[in-house]
């Protein structure tokens, strides 16, 4: 522990050094390429990764025979909710992520940090979000609200080494990290990357993207990629700033396709054990998407399809999240952006409320847009705003009204290179 401030320093008084973002990222991570190793610039949440056409405002910078690579992003978010059951707040979602790699033993050798602040930018453990639920906040179950993410959001190690020609395996080894289980974290997919609210079938798709107690092994051949991990099913607790702990008690397998440098698909599959603190019983969770990025001269378009089902055992309950999220860049500085999703919720009522325990069919439509202004040197700032309208039950119109809506107005600060 006491090495990851040292390089985390070490990057922050460096990075202005080289753009990754100024590079030309079409024929990174080809089929037969290492998605782990080599071209680690690609992964974006565990070993999961965008498709290699994606824009990465990532800098890299050498440092004898390490490579250094860092980036992060922060949104100062205002959001207004309407309704019985709205909220305001102003709060800031951010993450910050560096990267050091060094050659060893004919492969590569790489240790990975990532933090946020937000259990500090995120107050009273949560962030109004109409339909949300998820973990909890003072010992009561968060419902229409989100959680804030931990300070540690990633501390791993790893190591990848090929194995014939368009061929490696690797392993990787998170105290705090993301098994093998869903698609890319909402917060680092590509087509996402203008929308800071978390999506409404986050426990149902990508939660477990900060678990503890990783353990990773996979390798990849031509365009396919396999893995399993193992890793310890808890949420994480309502102290936001610690470690947790516990056994290896879940495990989980995903494939993914990468046919050509615009797609990336998975399938995963998994065994949650007591993943919710107030909710007793073991989870089964599915996950299938698919990102498509097509780069153009002044910008590029990302998509992603996405679904995720989370089977409760002892209820022997189904729920499912479906989503399509899309950002457009075009002229290099606009951005528009947009989310569908259709989320079954079965927490959205407490106990003494004639509706609870009922599960209903949430239906959220977003669309935003973002302008990037050159305000500060190795930074790009953008001025941004979404909004969100719902379609729900009839028999829920009474506790939301019949047509809520959420804004979110937001400045964002990615860090870019020189």
């Amino acid at each position: 522990m006491r090495f990851l401030p040292l390089f985390l320093m070490t990057c922050c008084g460096m990075y202005a050094q080289h753009d990754m973002s100024k590079m030309d990222m079409s024929n990174m991570n080809m089929p037969g390429m290492d998605m782990s190793g080599a071209d680690a610039t690609m992964q974006a949440s565990g070993t999961a990764y965008n498709p290699a056409a994606s824009p990465m405002p990532m800098v890299s910078v050498p440092a004898g025979r390490w490579r250094l690579m860092f980036h992060g992003v922060a949104f100062v978010t205002d959001i207004q909710q309407k309704g019985p059951r709205g909220g305001d707040k102003f709060a800031s979602m951010n993450w910050f992520m560096g990267r050091a790699i060094h050659p060893f033993a004919g492969g590569d050798f790489s240790v990975r940090v990532m933090l946020s602040l937000e259990p500090a930018t995120v107050t009273d453990r949560r962030y109004p979000e109409l339909f949300q639920t998820g973990e909890t906040a003072y010992g009561k179950p968060l419902i229409d609200a989100q959680h804030p993410h931990d300070l540690f959001m990633e501390l791993a190690l790893e190591y990848s080494h090929p194995v014939s020609e368009h061929g490696s395996a690797w392993i990787y080894v998170a105290p705090v990290g993301d098994p093998a289980l869903g698609p890319v974290a909402f917060p680092h997919r590509v087509s996402a990357m203008e929308l800071p609210q978390a999506t409404l079938a986050h426990h149902l798709q990508d939660s477990t993207h900060i678990s503890n107690e990783v353990v990773t092994a996979g390798f990849t051949t031509g365009t396919i990629g396999i893995e399993a991990s193992g890793f310890h099913g808890a949420e994480p607790n309502e102290n936001r700033w610690n470690i947790d702990h516990g056994a290896i008690d879940s495990y989980s397998a995903r494939v993914t396709f990468t046919p050509t440098a615009r797609w990336s698909a998975q399938v995963s599959a998994g065994h949650l054990t007591q993943p919710e603190a107030l909710e007793p019983g073991d989870q089964t969770r599915i996950t299938a998407s698919a990102t498509y990025v097509r780069p153009y001269s002044g910008g590029e378009w990302a998509s992603s399809l996405i679904w995720g089902r989370v089977h409760k055992i002892a209820d022997k309950a189904n729920l499912n999240g479906y989503g399509f999220e899309s950002v457009a860049r075009f002229q290099t500085l606009n951005y528009v952006t947009g989310r569908v999703e259709l989320v079954d919720k079965d927490e959205l009522f407490g106990p003494g409320n004639p509706l609870e325990g009922r599960t209903f069919r949430i239906k959220a439509f977003t669309a935003g847009y973002t302008r990037d202004f050159k305000l500060f040197p190795r930074i790009t700032t953008g001025l941004g705003s979404n909004v969100t309208l719902y379609s729900l039950p009839f028999s829920v119109h009474e506790q939301y009204g019949a047509h809520p809506v959420a804004v979110l107005v937001f400045l964002r600060f990615r860090l870019r290179g020189a």
